[in-house]
C-alpha cells in the first residue's frame, strides 16, 4: 500500500467524497467509512471500502481494528460525519433534536478519538482533522442544539491536541461556513452559492494538514468561511 493511511468517516457524502479523491490523488490509501459506501463508489486502487456507523465505543474499536488489520496502521483520521437540524428555540427545543445533534456531532467523534488515539500513540505519530463549523463560534437563532455540539467537538479536538503532542500527533478542526454540496443546494434553493465555500478548498486544506508541511500546526480551530466572510 503506498504512502500513508487515512481512515476518512462520511467518505461518500458531500465533502467526503473531495476529501477521498483528495488523499488519493496525493497517495495516501484512503479506507472510507460510512453506513452505505461500496469499493465502487471511489474507482481507484488505493481505496478501501468499509461499511460501518459510528453509533458507539464499541462500533468504533470495531471500524479500526478492521483498518489496523488490513493496513497496520492509521496515518490521519479526518472525521467528516455531522448533522444539522434548526427551526426551534432553545426554549422550545426537544429533548430529541439536541441528542440527535450531539450524537451526530460530538459522540461519534468522542467514539472514535478513543478508538485510534491509542494506535497513533503506539506508533509515536498521527494527524487528527474534524470537521466543525462557523456556528461553533458564531451560534444563530434557532440551531441552539448544532451550534452548542459543534462548540464542544472545538472544545474536545483542542484538548486531544494537548494531550498528544508528546507523541507528535496533531488535532485540529476546520471550522467551514455553508458549504456548496448538494444536500445544501436542495435545502437552500435561490441561495447565493457565490458565497459559499466549495468543499474542494477544505479538502485541500484536510490535505495540508495531513501532509509534512501542517506538523506544527495543532489545537487550531481554523475558519474557512469563504464568499460570505
Amino acid at each position: 500500500m503506498p504512502g500513508k493511511i487515512a481512515l476518512v468517516t462520511g467518505a461518500n457524502g458531500g465533502l467526503g467524497t473531495h476529501v477521498t479523491k483528495a488523499l488519493l490523488d496525493a497517495n495516501f490509501t484512503v479506507v472510507g467509512l460510512a453506513p452505505r459506501i461500496q469499493q465502487s463508489d471511489f474507482d481507484h486502487p488505493n481505496f478501501i471500502a468499509l461499511p460501518a456507523t459510528l453509533t458507539s465505543l464499541d462500533t468504533a474499536k470495531q471500524a479500526v481494528a478492521t483498518v489496523i488489520a488490513r493496513c497496520g496502521k492509521i496515518d490521519v483520521l479526518a472525521h467528516l460525519v455531522g448533522g444539522f437540524a434548526g427551526g426551534q428555540t432553545v426554549a422550545a427545543m426537544d429533548d430529541a433534536i439536541w441528542q440527535r445533534m450531539f450524537d451526530a456531532n460530538l459522540n461519534s467523534a468522542f467514539h472514535l478519538l478513543r478508538a485510534v488515539i491509542p494506535e497513533m500513540r503506539k506508533a509515536g505519530s498521527g494527524r487528527i482533522i474534524a470537521i466543525g463549523s462557523r456556528q461553533a463560534e458564531e451560534p444563530a437563532p434557532t440551531i441552539g442544539a448544532y451550534s452548542a455540539s459543534k462548540a464542544a467537538l472545538v472544545s474536545l479536538m483542542k484538548t486531544v491536541a494537548l494531550e498528544n503532542k508528546d507523541k507528535g500527533i496533531t488535532a485540529n478542526v476546520i471550522l467551514p461556513g455553508t458549504m456548496d454540496t448538494p444536500a445544501n443546494r436542495k435545502d437552500m434553493p435561490g441561495a447565493d452559492l457565490s458565497q459559499w465555500v466549495q468543499p474542494a478548498s477544505v479538502a485541500s486544506l484536510i490535505v495540508w494538514l495531513a501532509g509534512d508541511a501542517g506538523k506544527d500546526v495543532t489545537g487550531a480551530a481554523i475558519p474557512v468561511y469563504g464568499g460570505g466572510l
